[in-house]
């Protein structure tokens, strides 16, 4: 078992996301920041809403990962844990990421759990997790770990993960290799 704390922003390895290669990816609505807030990160889940024309957490649309290209313009001093999609750092406050959508089967190493960071040296508590626990996308978009037994699986319309393996980031931070299960 390991605990799956974080310091920093989200990260996400995408071992084999099957949507980056078909082409399922939507990037061209912006974030409702009253819902979501104003730090975008890797690795959380939120949905493509086209009726409300937003990026949200309760849209009628499905779960897609945010996975967006990480702008890390000083590689000897910024990892992966530096970079997130920040209101402020843009000159119309407007985040709009990239959404990639997963299916059965795809595979992914991450450690989005819990809540957002405030910054990219913020302490994220930990989950403890092992192989075979299932996980599944939270209210606020962020992994949580879901008990099979108490029938969580079934009733929530969000996507299921297992765990594959418990890993290490880039960076050595603890994280785990999820695999799509429902």
């Amino acid at each position: 078992m390991a605990t799956i704390s974080r310091t920093g922003f989200a990260q996400v390895e995408p071992n084999h996301l099957s949507g980056i290669v078909t082409g399922q990816i939507l990037a061209q609505l912006p974030v409702d920041t009253d819902e979501m807030g104003t730090i975008i990160e890797n690795g959380r889940f939120a949905k493509y809403d086209y009726a409300k024309g937003a990026v949200n957490l309760s849209g009628a649309g499905e779960w897609m990962l945010i996975y967006n290209e990480e702008k890390l313009y000083d590689e000897r001093k910024q990892h992966h844990k530096d970079f997130a999609m920040i209101a402020s750092n843009y000159s119309d406050g407007e985040i709009v990421p990239r959404l990639i959508s997963t299916v059965l089967g795809d595979v992914f190493t991450t450690n989005a759990f819990g809540e957002c960071a405030k910054s990219d040296s913020a302490t994220v508590d930990g989950i403890d997790l092992e192989v075979g626990d299932l996980v599944s996308v939270g209210e606020n978009g962020y992994l949580k770990k879901v008990d099979a037994a108490a029938d969580e699986v079934a009733a929530d319309d969000a996507p299921t993960f297992q765990v594959a393996k418990v890993y290490t980031m880039a960076d050595s931070q603890p994280g785990v290799k999820l695999m799509r299960i429902k």
